[in-house]
């Protein structure tokens, strides 16, 4: 799936070099960015990351109607500590001007999206994006992966890097990763195991920051997940596939702290 995801971005790489060539990539966004690990510690340890989801592969079309500035209006009302952008346009119906409609709300934007080359970072960073997610799957090895990480870095953002197994997680390490996201989706089946993350949390050192991603319905599985040691969940699916995620995500934040 991951290499079905890179030929996606071919286009998007080829159009960023085309306008570094021209000297013509957009300036870095002057306004405020909320601090992504910040709002996780502040709700941690059960602080939820709400996100913006129109599409995946796995479930197709989840909802197309809500609008990303009613979602995150909806989100901050019922307690997200932070929002996660679907920006992936061919498989998610994402956009990155997704970003610029989320704002209002003041939570801190993470974007997600498959993130490989510098150049993307620095598109990433024209926006009003708190964090960025980096897979590490995605890049070769430990150096390659630690080179997208100072680069975020130096233009201002936090970078959230996920890993799906042990191997991912030690690259991650090596890279000098600090906020770690678990992927509970097996990407060969695309089959979901919140085993995954109860297997990998004994791993967690004490100044990093996890999160668990994927197959998250309930509250009880948030709480589950902040018993094991998880600082934030991060859920998506779940909340878009109903009516009024802001909703769903009160009445699980709530199931959580019961």
């Amino acid at each position: 799936m991951l290499e079905k995801f890179r030929t996606a971005k071919a286009q998007e790489i080829e159009r960023l070099k085309r306008l570094a060539r021209e000297d013509a990539l957009p300036a870095p966004f002057a306004g405020p960015r909320p601090g992504f690990s910040r709002a996780l510690l502040a709700k941690a340890p059960s602080a939820v990351i709400a996100e913006y989801k129109r599409a995946s592969p796995s479930k197709g079309e989840i909802n197309a109607t809500l609008s990303p500035g009613d979602v995150a209006s909806q989100y901050a009302k019922a307690g997200a500590a932070a929002l996660s952008v679907l920006t992936e346009e061919t498989y998610f119906k994402g956009r990155l001007e997704f970003l610029d409609a989320m704002t209002d709300v003041g939570l801190p934007l993470l974007r997600k999206d498959f993130i490989f080359h510098a150049l993307q970072i620095r598109e990433t960073a024209a926006f009003p994006a708190s964090a960025l997610l980096l897979i590490a799957r995605m890049l070769e090895n430990a150096n390659e992966l630690g080179e997208l990480l100072a680069l975020t870095h130096d233009l201002g953002l936090e970078a959230v890097t996920e890993v799906f197994d042990e191997n991912d997680l030690e690259k991650a390490v090596q890279a000098g990763a600090t906020i770690i996201q678990v992927n509970n989706r097996d990407l060969a089946t695309l089959k979901v195991d919140l085993g995954v993350s109860r297997r990998m949390i004994g791993k967690k050192r004490a100044h990093e920051i996890w999160i668990s991603a994927s197959g998250i319905q309930t509250g009880l599985d948030i709480a589950g997940l902040t018993d094991l040691g998880f600082d934030a969940v991060l859920i998506g699916t779940s909340l878009m596939a109903q009516g009024e995620p802001g909703t769903a995500l009160l009445k699980m934040i709530q199931e959580a702290r019961t």
